[in-house]
Formats: structure tokens, sequence, C-alpha cells
């Protein structure tokens, strides 16, 4: 089983270790991956708020999978701040590992899940179909990046 497969397989458990995940980027990567397909579920049925919430899950999980595998971890708790902020900061601008038209892509989904999540107002369709590929764009990236690795 490829590493890809396994990933993605990680999400109904079908792993080649008995169904248990050893790795941190591959426990991180497999909640992106379950994450990416509510989000795709969910703007299927209508439910933007929730779609965008997910996308942008999807895309921390994956950051946080990068980052792990960069060496890269807070000294304690994994914060939203930290993760978006040393994404782009550390592996996109200093150790150039992922290309720079992802370094926004976190922080503009953390926005959007911020409206879809807090604010009265919903953040509507077009914003709903725009999160889902931005999302998949950094769980590709870091999964490319993985199996080049």
């Amino acid at each position: 089983m490829t590493r890809l497969k396994r990933r993605l397989a990680a999400v109904s458990g079908e792993t080649e270790r008995g169904g248990q995940i050893a790795a941190d980027d591959e426990a991180y990567l497999a909640k992106a991956a379950e994450n990416l397909a509510c989000a795709r579920s969910e703007l299927a049925a209508g439910r933007y708020n929730t779609c965008v919430s997910r996308a942008y899950y999807a895309a921390f999980f994956a950051a946080m999978a990068a980052l792990v595998r960069a060496d890269v971890r807070p000294i304690g708790a994994w914060e939203h701040a930290f993760v978006a902020s040393r994404f782009s900061g550390v592996l996109i601008n200093q150790r150039h590992l992922y290309n720079r038209e992802l370094s926004s892509v976190l922080t503009d989904l953390m926005i959007a899940r911020h409206t879809a999540d807090y604010a009265t107002t919903d953040v509507g369709r077009k914003r709903a179909e725009r999160a889902v590929p931005r999302a998949e764009r950094i769980i590709r990236a870091v999964i490319d990046h993985g199996a080049r690795a």
C-alpha cells in the first residue's frame, strides 16, 4: 500500500498497522482527509457555514502534519495562530518547502471560519465553494511533499 493510499485509507481505518496510525503526521493527515470529506458533503448539502468550518480544519490538520514532518512543534498546545504563522513563516517563507501561493490560505480560511462559526451572517455559497479547493490544495501539497521526502 503506497503512502498516499495509506493516508486516504486512514479515514476509514484501513491501514497496514491494524487500524492504528502510529505517526503524528499520519494521524493529522487522516483528520485532514476526514474534515475535507465533511466539507465536501456539507457543500453538496448547502450547509455553507459548516462547509467552511470543516474546510478550515482540513487545512489546519494538514498544516499540522507538515509542521510535524519539519520538526516544528509548539512548546505547549497546537494553537491556531501558531500553526498558521509557522506554516507560512517557517515552511513557506524560510525553508521554501511549499509554494508561496499557499502562504495566506490558512489565515484566509481561518477568517472565513470565524465568520461561519461566530458571526450572525452566513458565509454564502460562493465563499464555501472557494474554501473547499483551497483546503484541498494544502492537503495535496503536504501529501506530495511527504512523498518526495
